[in-house]
């Protein structure tokens, strides 16, 4: 066992924290051994950002980390290309290895399960169960179960994602006219190709078992063998599904806060101004999905007026950067494309404190292209295809930081107007 999980891992000291990779992947706590040939796995996790995460679990402790955190020893790590597959990797890892303190909490409340039950025609349907072993599907007809996963969220939004590319139903028993989710694609409808569906759940289950690979090449190879018969429309459907499934597995941070967290603070700015005059800048905060009045902070410009908003951006995230006192933000929302999202990453390399703010992640969103820019990705990503709920954030920031900025501009402005009547 120790041998196959350490072919996967690489293994650093506890003193060597920093250098972690800052991507999406797995690790793993190890405890002190008297046996130095000999490490023990005590805790496995996944993160979006890996150093970030054993940071957090070092500086701020939770009531269970204060269980073992006093007794690792050495930090391993097993990067990968999406949190999808880190969600995945966890799971399968937790289950074969058990380490003592993912086990010691894990009961009907805490962990996930991935059901995949059956009706009394033998239809498959999925959902996700606490309780595998009350499951709703009691008809006994072979349900399967994959995980244990820790975090909901996370599941839900990777079934949802995953449900593009292999339609699938969530009940047992369907209506005989479209459901809303048949409309949508994620549906296999009211009479489905029983055959073809079953293959498609199958694909689903080795997907979440960490098979990625192996679904990849069986698709690619159903598309040769359509191709060869000169069924080609059926070709470009499996084509297709190959081409999301990519997708999803490549791209799928976006599904859990898209390698940013919104389930932390978020900080959105917005620059108001008329040809440069009277020009304000506002930050307006989210603190775990809900904006923080209390924390709102709002700019009088002070460089020359000269409608250069970009400029005007910088002066904003520099001077809202000089004050650790507000307490940093998880994420800078700003509102402009990719010349604005550089200004506030150089922004950020350049405060008196930069090892507080490196881990800053920097967003913005370019409303005219409906485009949302991350630092450390090439291409932005449509803002039609984040989750819902990540996209309402957004939006309601930026509404709100434009509001707030427009609020300010406007008593400036009605001030000025005063001061020269007086």
């Amino acid at each position: 066992m120790y041998n196959v999980f350490m072919e996967r891992f690489k293994i650093i000291g506890k003193d060597r924290i920093n250098e972690l990779p800052k991507t999406s992947g797995v690790y793993c706590f190890y405890e002190l051994n008297p046996n130095p040939s000999t490490l023990n796995p005590i805790y496995i996790g996944k993160a979006i950002n890996i150093q970030n995460r054993v940071k957090n679990h070092f500086n701020q402790p939770s009531y269970r980390d204060d269980l073992f955190m006093s007794k690792v020893d050495k930090i391993g790590f097993f990067e990968t290309n999406s949190e999808i597959e880190a969600l995945i990797l966890e799971a399968n890892l937790i289950k074969r290895y058990q380490p003592k303190f993912n086990v010691v909490w894990r009961d009907d409340k805490n962990y996930f399960y991935v059901a995949i039950a059956r009706n009394k025609n033998g239809v498959p349907f999925v959902y996700i169960t606490h309780q595998p072993s009350f499951a709703k599907a009691s008809e006994g007809q072979g349900h399967q179960y994959v995980g244990p996963f820790i975090e909901g969220v996370a599941l839900k939004n990777t079934l949802k994602y995953l449900r593009r590319v292999f339609p699938y139903y969530t009940v047992k028993n369907h209506p005989k006219n479209k459901c809303t989710y048949c409309h949508l694609g994620l549906c296999p409808g009211p009479d489905p190709d029983l055959v073809e569906y079953r293959k498609n759940i199958n694909k689903l289950i080795l997907i979440l078992r960490g098979k990625r690979k192996k679904v990849l090449y069986s698709l690619k190879k159903e598309m040769s063998q359509l191709s060869k018969e000169s069924k080609f429309e059926q070709a470009s459907i499996i084509r297709d599904r190959i081409s999301s499934l990519q997708q999803v597995m490549s791209h799928s941070n976006v599904i859990e806060n898209s390698s940013f967290n919104l389930s932390g603070r978020v900080e959105c700015y917005d620059v108001s101004n008329i040809q440069g005059k009277l020009a304000t800048g506002s930050m307006v905060v989210s603190v775990d999905g809900k904006l923080d009045r209390n924390e709102y902070r709002k700019f009088k410009i002070k460089m020359k007026n000269e409608p250069n908003d970009i400029a005007m951006l910088k002066e904003v995230i520099s001077r809202r950067l000089n004050h650790p006192e507000w307490a940093y933000p998880d994420v800078m929302l700003i509102d402009g494309g990719k010349a604005q999202l550089n200004v506030a990453i150089n922004s950020k390399s350049q405060t008196p404190n930069p090892k507080q703010t490196q881990n800053i992640k920097i967003i913005s969103i370019a409303k005219g292209r409906q485009e949302l820019f991350i630092e450390g990705k090439a291409s932005p990503i449509p803002l039609k295809k984040l989750p819902q709920e990540i996209y309402n954030l957004i939006k309601q920031l930026d509404d709100e930081a434009h509001r707030f900025a427009i609020t300010y501009h406007k008593k400036l402005r009605k001030n000025s107007l005063l001061k020269n009547f007086q």
